[in-house]
Order: structure tokens, then C-alpha cells, then sequence
């Protein structure tokens, strides 16, 4: 396969047509019904996110895009917590839920929908990017244009937090078998090894360690082990 960071766009486009088993309408009936017993739809936002805020590591105020902002939980704690705050995803159904949490929160978060690589995003205009799940959910070939994007987007020295599958978090699938068998089989995992190879160029990494598992009805926050935290901060 060509190299991933030489893609011309029809390359790309032609690697996204084979990977077309979530699009938006698969995500927008995956948020359609709120009630269903998935870790993440619950209010509370990410430990780490939470963590980094107390420590005074990510520090308001400033703007912040969260990508990838599914119901709003982490785009309502960055906004209480001095940030003005835009949230993007691809699904509908996860922009109307982040809404409807942001007014029940008395907050005003912008969020658009889009495709992270569609979505107009200003250069250097953001003190933090923060993503919760979405880059496990990225096919190999758009993984160098999302690095660009999120680095592109920050002001020199600004955070990007991320939350994605450890190895046993995802699907078990090398990039060579994501193409052979036309999917993402729910996410992928990545080995220490691989973040700081993919991202260890664009950011200086902070910190890199499993979430902590929570209880949320006791804690208030979100945690599983099969996630990773990263802190990373734009060279």
C-alpha cells in the first residue's frame, strides 16, 4: 500500500468506500436509544480529563474543540470548567443528545455536525483538542491526516488529551486485516509502543497511562482499563 502520509484524496476516498459498515446512520441508531447500557452515555466525563483540569495541566481559559463529542460529557465539564468549547460528531443523534445535556447542564456549547476531516476547523485557534473515542475509530490510512488536523488546530503549546482502546479495549485487528476483511470490527487497539510512535512527532507526550476504573455513580466520573489517557502538548 502507498505510503499512508502520501494519500492523495481520491486514495483516500476510495480506502474510506471500503470501510463503509459505520457511517453516519449506524451511528446515528447506535445513540438512538439512550437508554441502552453502554458505559460512555452516562453524564459523567473522563477521569483523566477531570484529573488533568484539578491538577491545573489543562488550564481555562481558553478554547477548547472536543472531536469526536458523542452526548456532550466531557464538552460540558470543559465548559463549567472556564473553557469556551466546541463539540463535532459525525452522528446527528449524538449532536442533539449533546445539546439537550449542555441546556439540562445551563452551559452553551457550540457543536457542529460533521466528519472530523470535513468540519472547518481554524488553524491555531485552540488552547486544547480533546478526544474520547474517536481516533480508535479511525481506519490506518486517515491515521497521519488526523495527527495534522488535531496539530494544526492547536496554538504552539497547546494540549491534546485523547482516550482510546488499549490492545484488549479493541478489536484485535492489524491494519493489513482491516482492509482484507472491510472493517474496523468496533475499534482498534494500540500498544504504548504505537501512540507514541504515531503521535510522538507533532507532540511531546506528558503522560500516557490506563485509565483508572470508576464506579461513576460513586466518583462522578467515567474510567475503564481498557483505555488508554494520553496528555500531549503541540511541539
Amino acid at each position: 500500500m502507498q505510503d499512508l502520509a502520501m494519500q492523495e484524496p481520491q486514495d483516500l476516498a476510495a480506502l474510506d468506500a471500503l470501510l463503509s459498515d459505520r457511517q453516519g446512520d449506524w451511528w446515528d441508531g447506535f445513540y438512538a436509544n439512550r437508554a441502552k447500557p453502554v458505559p460512555f452515555f452516562g453524564p459523567q466525563p473522563d477521569e483523566c480529563l477531570a484529573e488533568w483540569i484539578a491538577q491545573g495541566l489543562i488550564r481555562a481559559p481558553g478554547r477548547a474543540l472536543d472531536l469526536g463529542c458523542g452526548n456532550g460529557r466531557n464538552a460540558v465539564l470543559l465548559t463549567q470548567s472556564g473553557f469556551a468549547v466546541e463539540g463535532v460528531d459525525y452522528s446527528q443523534a449524538a449532536i442533539d443528545w449533546a445539546a439537550q445535556r449542555a441546556a439540562e447542564a445551563g452551559v452553551a456549547v457550540q457543536l457542529r455536525h460533521a466528519s472530523v476531516f470535513e468540519v472547518d476547523i481554524a488553524a491555531g485557534a485552540y488552547d486544547l483538542v480533546y478526544d474520547s473515542g474517536c481516533f480508535h475509530h479511525l481506519a490506518p490510512h486517515r491515521r497521519p491526516g488526523y495527527v495534522q488536523r488535531v496539530a494544526a488546530a492547536l496554538k504552539p503549546g497547546g494540549w491534546f488529551g485523547m482516550v482510546c482502546f488499549r490492545p484488549e479495549g479493541g478489536s484485535g485487528l492489524s491494519d493489513t486485516e482491516v482492509y482484507e476483511r472491510r472493517t474496523l470490527g468496533g475499534g482498534l487497539g494500540y500498544t504504548e509502543a504505537q501512540l507514541r510512535a504515531i503521535w510522538g512527532g507533532a507532540f511531546q507526550i506528558e503522560q500516557l497511562r490506563p485509565m483508572k476504573p470508576q464506579r461513576p455513580a460513586e466518583s462522578g466520573r467515567f474510567g475503564e482499563s481498557f483505555l488508554w489517557a494520553m496528555l500531549a502538548q503541540k511541539r
